[in-house]
């Protein structure tokens, strides 16, 4: 089984890399669970999601617990299952949304106790195509959305992907370009 984690920040095509590979995998004949976080199916997720539309201190805790209570809550219930391969979308740099220090201790303590995998990709986005991909959403933008947190949370999340030996993409390049660089990481396809 092929254990596969998609994160990066906010537009960074998490989403839609993930979805792009479990299509590229079902093609293949391979049986693929996919799991994208905060989810909608769980009162963790829909708390989680409801929290990033908020301000404040006690809402960005808030969104930080329930979101890695979902993540944790897909891993006890989903990584069991018998697939080909389970991608989960936001995973452990969940943590790097945290205040820091919180979120150094939050990613070496998450890191600790989920599973990993040697397929973790970062998908590194810059902050302003990060931005400009949100607003084109056509959605409110959540509280950590802006240029200014997006410059934060990818120093502290690149930080932790090279410590821990991510697979680092560059997802500024067209979608095709990405998926490309994914499925040829994946091995056996």
């Amino acid at each position: 089984m092929h254990y596969i984690i998609i994160d990066g920040l906010d537009g960074s095509g998490k989403s839609t890399q993930a979805e792009l590979l479990t299509d590229f995998l079902v093609k293949k004949g391979k049986t693929v669970f996919l799991r994208i976080h905060p989810t909608d199916d769980c009162f963790l997720g829909r708390r989680a999601r409801r929290f990033l539309l908020c301000s404040g201190k006690s809402a960005h805790f808030c969104a930080a617990f329930f979101y890695m209570c979902d993540v944790l809550r897909s891993i006890a219930v989903y990584s069991w299952r018998k697939f080909d391969s389970i991608i989960f979308v936001r995973y452990l740099m969940g943590t790097a949304y945290l205040p820091y220090p919180l979120s150094r201790i939050g990613y070496r303590f998450f890191s600790l106790i989920v599973p990993k995998s040697n397929l973790m990709f970062f998908l590194d986005v810059s902050p302003s195509e990060g931005y400009r991909r949100n607003l084109l959403r056509g959605k409110p933008l959540e509280m950590f959305e802006t240029i200014g947190k997006l410059e934060k949370i990818r120093r502290k999340a690149l930080a932790f992907a090279l410590e821990d030996n991510w697979i680092i993409i560059n997802s500024d390049r067209e979608i095709e370009e990405v998926q490309r660089e994914i499925q040829q990481r994946i091995p056996q396809v």
